[in-house]
């Protein structure tokens, strides 16, 4: 019988660690739940053995150890020793769940699932990641388990026979369970499963890579250590509370950054380490930034705020990059990050730094969106569809933009105003106008960048071009086009099919089918519903039913109805025809008129009665609800508490050049950042400043004094400026001051 000892001690060092953490729970409880789940385990697999030889439960004991550097909770723990039970052994799942708790049987069934995919090699891709996606949106423990158990095989897959076979391995694991990892913050385990791919596909340069750096080792570690006694001696006596550490870019991702550069030796990259500044509080973070920035060069293109945006996976910190930190290196940039001690548990272990070790666990799914949008990707493709999108919409490097209230999304690199717009809502995508990107009209195909402000503008006659599909980038957008093609095809065809019937009705002198096909509500004894009258006038296009065989039902099962349905139609002429004269009056005398309404010419619009015949200088375009344009002047009483979002600017075609100017005044906390943040939302919104002084009131206070000009038709830009001013600075801003300057 095989001598178990050694595997039981790894066994009771993960008891210990997980006593160390879970300080909450009774030892002996802990003691008991893992001891129970491992015995399980170990007697199930009694009889099976690796490609080392080793006994099989060997490798969820390792799967486990890897496992508790998350912190997870029992519950996961022992499914990770039980994950391959079900599936390599004669127990099932009502033996889990009548040993353990219902939780420990639905996650192995998941895990049990996502191994049992049997296809070709290219199938075997696609149904993994499907299953893979749709286990992390029921319950991300899953994922955790399965992240475990992939590490552990690729750190023992020189085991593996066959070349090819490890290679196939190294491949999916590099190209699906990494980034997956890495999407989900678990950064130890990516750059692991990074390694031991790159060791599996390229072992000659990983082997490379990996003596040069043992020999600047000695070098980079006095160099780091230099660069930490300068900080060190920077941030001494400032009152902030930090600690100073280093890391060191792994293996692969240096081999990355050389294939990148066409690098052949490492003494070529500067970043091979970055120093790490943790500080208390969020302010800390900033004061240390604005430090290091005064007593060092700053490389614009190498500073990252991931407080003020964070990654998807919530990750926040600093990064910058310096030069001039040390007079020997004077040119040798330096990569420095900032973060608070919470951020760092937070990247650290993703789950248990957020969750902090709650039951809920289905709620941890439901908090990442973007697991959510996988869920709904991967239920809604085929297997064509879904490497293609996955790559785009999931592995893809991702961008930040802003809404024009700064509320920012998270898009693929590549996205257009149209996948934006899609994202924000269905109605806005459904009805696109035009797009403003940083205040400017922006072309509807073209990528957008990081840090875009964009607007979207509806129009309710405008619907999706067939077009878009050739430029949009994210699949869901995609099939949204064409979803909507199809919707659009059913309408026609329901429209043609009512235009022939009131052909009909017509010759009968019967009037024409009133606006909810009130005719084709009851028909031959049953009540239909408006979706089954739709459908009915459909089968009259596509010759399922003949009109004349229709029309003969109508008339048997509503003649009263029809009756009433004339003297509607005649009422409904009269109003329709009332109405045409009022709005013809009303427009009569700007025939010669020319109106831009949000940039745009030759839009429809009518001038409300509300505000007479005589056209103002100083006018609005209003959208109402049913998606029609009209025009008011500013002051105009109807305008008052109504939804500044359906307000478009407007003006009359020979006042374009006019020009406001506006001095403002701004009382803030005095900050060092609050000049940089300020003239960051004022040049995104494209507006010129003509002036800008800076005063200290006092050691808390600073003054702004701003001088503005802006077009005089979009009166609304100021109004749009306050509130991201309001929403950028929050409980910073004191003070607003606005005067209007005559010219």
């Amino acid at each position: 019988m095989y001598d178990y000892s050694d595997i039981d001690k790894i066994v009771e060092e993960i008891i210990q660690e997980v006593c160390g953490y879970m300080k909450n729970l009774n030892k002996d409880y802990i003691r008991e739940e893992i001891l129970s789940a491992y015995l399980y385990a170990r007697d199930a697999h009694e009889w099976d053995f690796r490609h080392s030889w080793e006994p099989y439960i060997v490798h969820p004991v390792e799967a486990t150890k890897i496992l508790i550097s998350l912190k997870p909770d029992i519950l996961t723990i022992q499914t990770c020793f039980l994950h391959d039970v079900i599936e390599d052994t004669p127990k099932t799942e009502e033996d889990i769940r009548e040993n353990f708790w219902d939780e420990v049987a639905f996650l192995c069934v998941w895990l049990e699932k996502l191994s049992k995919v049997r296809y070709k090699w290219e199938e075997r891709e696609v149904g993994s990641m499907r299953k893979m996606f749709i286990a992390m949106a029921e319950d991300l423990r899953v994922v955790f388990v399965k992240l475990s158990d992939r590490l552990h095989n690729m750190q023992t897959l020189m085991h593996h026979p066959k070349k090819e076979k490890r290679e196939k391995i190294a491949l999916e694991t590099l190209n699906i369970y990494a980034p997956i990892a890495d999407r989900l913050g678990l950064y130890h385990i990516k750059n692991a499963l990074d390694e031991e791919c790159f060791k599996v596909l390229d072992l000659e340069n990983y082997e490379n890579i990996k003596a040069q750096l043992l020999e600047i080792r000695d070098s980079k570690v006095a160099f780091v250590d230099n660069v930490k006694k300068e900080i060190d001696h920077l941030l001494e006596g400032t009152g902030v509370h930090y600690e100073i550490d280093y890391r060191v870019k792994s293996i692969y991702s240096i081999y990355r950054k050389m294939q990148k550069k066409w690098l052949e030796d490492i003494t070529n990259l500067y970043d091979l380490f970055w120093i790490r500044i943790i500080v208390d509080t969020l302010p800390d973070c900033y004061k240390a930034l604005g430090l290091i920035h005064n007593k060092w060069t700053p490389l614009p293109y190498r500073f990252k705020d991931y407080i003020a945006l964070p990654k998807p996976n919530g990750y926040k910190s600093i990064h910058t990059t310096v030069v001039g930190l040390l007079k020997q290196y004077r040119k040798q940039p330096t990569e420095i990050q900032i973060k608070t001690f919470k951020m760092k548990e937070y990247s650290d272990i993703w789950v248990a730094a957020h969750f902090e070790y709650k039951e809920k666990w289905s709620e941890i799914s439901a908090d990442v969106n973007w697991v959510r949008e996988l869920k709904e990707l991967t239920q809604s493709l085929s297997d064509n569809d879904l490497i293609g999108s996955l790559k785009i919409d999931v592995f893809k490097n991702r961008i930040y933009i802003f809404t024009p209230k700064w509320d920012f999304i998270n898009l693929p690199h590549g996205s257009t105003p149209v996948d934006f717009a899609y994202y924000v809502h269905t109605d806005l995508w459904n009805h696109i106008s035009m797009a403003k990107v940083n205040g400017k009209i922006y072309p509807l195909d073209k990528w957008l960048h990081n840090g875009d402000v964009v607007e979207i503008i509806i129009d309710k006659n405008k619907k999706p071009n067939p077009f878009w599909i050739s430029f949009l980038k994210t699949l869901k957008a995609k099939n949204a086009v064409k979803s909507y093609m199809k919707l659009e095809d059913k309408v026609l065809h329901r429209d043609r099919g009512k235009d022939i019937m009131n052909k009909y009705l017509e010759k009968l002198g019967l009037g024409v089918f009133d606006k909810d096909i009130t005719l084709l509500k009851v028909i031959d004894g049953k009540e239909n519903s408006t979706e089954e009258r739709l459908q009915l006038l459909e089968q009259v296009w596509n010759f399922s039913i003949t009109p004349n065989v229709l029309l003969k039902r109508i008339l048997k099962s509503n003649k009263m109805a029809v009756l009433q349905n004339l003297q509607d139609v005649e009422e409904s002429k009269e109003e329709e025809e009332q109405e045409e004269k009022e709005n013809q009056s009303i427009n009569d005398h700007l025939e010669s008129t020319e109106i831009v309404i949000g940039w745009e010419e030759d839009m429809k619009y009518r001038v409300c009665n509300c505000c007479g015949q005589v056209m103002p200088a100083e006018i609005v375009a209003h959208i109402n609800h049913k998606g029609k344009i009209t025009i008011h002047r500013r002051d105009c009483v109807i305008l008052e508490g109504v939804n500044k979002e359906r307000l478009l600017p407007a003006y009359l075609k020979w006042d374009e050049h006019d020009k406001l100017t506006f001095a403002l005044e701004f009382v803030f906390k005095n900050k060092i950042w609050i000049l940089r943040i300020l003239t960051k939302i004022l040049f995104g919104m494209n507006i010129d400043v003509d002036e800008i002084h800076s005063r200290k009131i006092n050691s808390k206070e600073i003054r702004l004094d701003v001088k503005l000009i802006i077009p005089n038709h979009d009166y609304l830009l100021m109004d749009r400026l306050i509130d991201r001013i309001k929403l950028g600075f929050e409980d910073d801003l004191i003070s607003t001051n606005i005067k209007e300057i005559e010219s």
